[in-house]
This record gives structure tokens, C-alpha cells and sequence, in this order.
């Protein structure tokens, strides 16, 4: 599995960033300068995979005024993520993009894939300007996210300083004496 310090795998994949049915090629070097937080899921039109992704297009605006980009990947195909976001008007809202892993090059190379299922794992990767891997969280199958904790280590993160248990942003970071 992909860890901390290491820089993110090269990938080339389509996306789905709303209902129109282009699939525009998304790759590491998409959002520059940006801090990219990656959201795997295992499968669409399941039942706990819609929370997830509900919930971290709930906050995205957030995201973005961190200048973090959410994308969100699992390994259908762009057609099922077209069809699945076509089939719920609250999945069509999202606004961050799907990443179409159905080769499951990405999640292989990441080391998320589920060996049993073949599906990606409830992975949530971040990665700063540089692509370098700076968070990774692997959930089981069953368990959705916390879209609120990832957003408090993202904001952990950028501060460069030491965060305490349960900091949050705005308050006192540590100063090593």
C-alpha cells in the first residue's frame, strides 16, 4: 500500500464530472497547485458508497477553499458512474469528479484494491502540490467515512506545524521546546 513520503502513482483515467456524458482524461498532473484528496469507493449502486460521496460533496466547498481538489474513484466504468449519477438527482449534483479505475491500474498501483472482491477499498488518499502522499485511511468495506475528519487532518496538514489529538483548525498548534 501506498504510504506517507511517497510520490503518487502516474495514472491517465476518464472522469465523470456531471450528467453532460463527456468523460474528460484526468492524470496526477490535473490540478496543479492543488492539494488532491482521493475518495475510493467499492462499487456503484450500492447503499453505503451514495453517503459517502453525499456527504463529501456536502462539504466540498470547504475542500476548495483549502485549494483542495476532491475526487472521488472507484473501478466501474464511466458509463456506470454516468448511469448511476443520471439515476439519483442528489449523485448528479456532486460537484468533483469520478475517476473511472475499470482497468484497476490505479487502485492496484495505490494499493486499495480489495483482493477477494476485486473492488477498491473505502480508501481516502491525500496528496500536497507536489503529488507527494501525505494521508492515507483505509475503511473496510462496510464502514463509510467522516468527510469532517478528513477536511480536520487536511487542515492539520497544511499548518507545516504539530497537531495535538483532536486539534482543530484555529486553535494552538504544538512548539517542540
Amino acid at each position: 500500500m501506498i504510504t506517507i513520503g511517497q510520490k503518487l502513482p502516474a495514472f491517465a483515467l476518464k472522469s465523470v464530472a456531471d450528467t453532460s456524458g463527456e468523460f474528460p482524461l484526468l492524470t496526477e498532473q490535473s490540478f496543479a497547485g492543488k492539494w488532491k484528496v482521493f475518495v475510493f469507493w467499492p462499487k456503484d449502486f450500492t447503499f453505503v458508497c451514495p453517503t459517502e460521496i453525499i456527504g463529501f460533496n456536502d462539504v466540498e466547498g470547504e475542500f476548495a477553499d483549502r485549494d483542495a481538489q476532491l475526487i472521488g474513484a472507484s473501478t466501474d466504468s464511466d458509463f456506470v458512474h454516468l448511469a448511476w449519477r443520471k439515476s439519483r438527482e442528489d449523485l448528479a449534483a456532486v460537484k468533483y469528479p469520478w475517476l473511472a479505475d475499470i482497468k484497476k491500474d490505479f487502485a492496484s498501483a495505490l494499493g486499495v484494491l480489495e483482493p477477494n472482491e476485486g473492488v477498491a477499498f473505502r480508501a481516502t488518499i491525500i496528496a500536497d502540490t507536489d503529488n507527494i502522499v501525505r494521508y492515507v485511511a483505509v475503511n473496510d468495506l462496510s464502514v463509510g467515512r467522516n468527510p469532517q475528519e478528513v477536511l480536520r487532518v487536511l487542515d492539520a496538514l497544511q499548518t507545516d506545524e504539530l497537531c495535538p489529538c483532536n486539534w482543530k483548525k484555529g486553535e494552538d498548534t504544538l512548539k517542540a521546546a
